[in-house]
Parts: C-alpha cells; sequence; structure tokens
C-alpha cells in the first residue's frame, strides 16, 4: 500500500494525464475477454491488485505480489497524503448526493483536504453538450486526482476515453468506495478481510446481482489455475500427463 500511493504521489507531480487501475478478479476476467478492456490495461501508469484471489494466485509466479492493495482503503490513504501535499480531489460519481457525502467525512478525517468538487451524473448517457460541460467542470476545479465511481468497467472505460482531454494527473476508478465512506453500503468485517473472504460476505449481502458475477469469477480462475498448473509442470520437464517430456 505504501509503495502505491508514493507512486501515485509520483503520478500526480509529473502533471501529465494518468490513470490507474485497481484489479479486482472479475476486472481479470474481462480483460482477458474485451479486446477494449485489454487496451485499457495496457495504456495504465499503475495496476494494483485489488482482490486476494489474484494475490494468491501469484504466489504460484516466480514474482508474487506482496500483498492485496484494496481501493476501499487506498481512498483513505490518498486522501491523507492529499491533505498533506495540498492536491485537489474532484468525486465523481455514485447516486445522489453519495459523492457529496464521502467528500464531506473525508474532509473531517483529514483537515486540510482540498475538495475540488463532487458530483453525481445521472444513470443515463449524457448529452455531447452535458458531457462536454462535465469534463470543463473537472478541469476549471484545478483536479490533481480524480476519483470516479461508476462500476466496473464502466468506470474505467470512461477514465481511458477521457483522460487525455482532462488533463488531470491521476484518475481512479474506486467503484463502491464512496458508498463505504458515506455510510450507504457496508464493507465485509475485517475478520472477512484478512481471510479473503470479503467476496463471500458481499455474496451474502447482494445474492441476486453477484451469484452470476462470481460464478463467471470463480469459472475464469479455475480456468486460469489449471493453466497454471501446466506451465509449472512444462517447468519441471514434464507433460501434464505426468511424463516426462
Amino acid at each position: 500500500m505504501g509503495q502505491s500511493i508514493d507512486a501515485i504521489d509520483r503520478l500526480i507531480e509529473r502533471r501529465e494525464p494518468s490513470y490507474v487501475i485497481t484489479a479486482n478478479l472479475n476486472y481479470c476476467m474481462l480483460n482477458a475477454e474485451d479486446a477494449a478492456v485489454r487496451q485499457i490495461t495496457k495504456d495504465a501508469d499503475l495496476i494494483l491488485a485489488d482482490g486476494q484471489p489474484i494475490v494468491l494466485r501469484s504466489q504460484l509466479k516466480p514474482n508474487p505480489l506482496p500483498e492485496r492493495v484494496a481501493g476501499s482503503e487506498m481512498i483513505l490513504h490518498l486522501c491523507r497524503r492529499a491533505s498533506e501535499k495540498g492536491h485537489r480531489v474532484y468525486f465523481l460519481g455514485g447516486i445522489e448526493g453519495v459523492a457529496e457525502t464521502c467528500a464531506n467525512r473525508l474532509q473531517s478525517m483529514f483537515p486540510g483536504l482540498q475538495v475540488a468538487g463532487t458530483e453525481c451524473p445521472p444513470f443515463r448517457k449524457l448529452s455531447d453538450e452535458e458531457h462536454a460541460a462535465q469534463l470543463k467542470r473537472i478541469r476549471d476545479a484545478k483536479t490533481d486526482l480524480l476519483f470516479v465511481a461508476f462500476g466496473q468497467p464502466k468506470g474505467e472505460k470512461w477514465i481511458h476515453e477521457n483522460y487525455r482531454e482532462l488533463g488531470v494527473p491521476v484518475s481512479i476508478q474506486l467503484g463502491a468506495s464512496f458508498d463505504f465512506i458515506a455510510g450507504t453500503a457496508t464493507r465485509a468485517p475485517e475478520i472477512y478481510q484478512k481471510l479473503g473472504l470479503e467476496w463471500a460476505y458481499r455474496l451474502c449481502s447482494d445474492p441476486k446481482r453477484l451469484v452470476p458475477r462470481y460464478a463467471g469469477n470463480a469459472w475464469y480462475l479455475g480456468k486460469a489455475l489449471v493453466r497454471d498448473w501446466k506451465e509449472q509442470v512444462s517447468r519441471w520437464g514434464m507433460s501434464p500427463d505426468g511424463h516426462s517430456t
């Protein structure tokens, strides 16, 4: 987490448009299936593992990931750093009022945090004029750090389409982080987080929406682990059926 915050800080100081991907297992699956998402991944300046299954799978590789960097925790660290450095933060997304409530609570937690703006766009495609006005508001606010909460992969796609025109040093899609801070959603208890079972808590809280998604994620992970095993066996000089090659 500390290295990630420092890396994002350097991107802000560089003053060139960039964005960060917080990749969970669902994002990895989308990356494998969708060429547009793969291009987004390729163009990102920083990709973080926001999913314990990704970290655990990396243990099978030569250079395993040190830990999960959860977006819902990272937003707190970033706002603390922003309050220290004077970075201006813009909150974009969520249902009506959530972005503002989130920003207000973060200002209470980190006195001196400069909120460049808050905005909850309507859940429909904006007209060209509305879209242009939205980008102008973010630019005119002299935003250093843009938090987007549009859902996945809508948020990543929106950032990729607009980050160059926006000119914001760093943009990040942070999913449900606004809701957790605003209190409109509850994050899993700490024991679930430590055991890597936050997904199970969320599944029980919203099964109708998440069962199909998590089933697809599990199928993707299973196939990926099979590929990993075959690659490892090949490195041992054997074929997957157990015979030497």
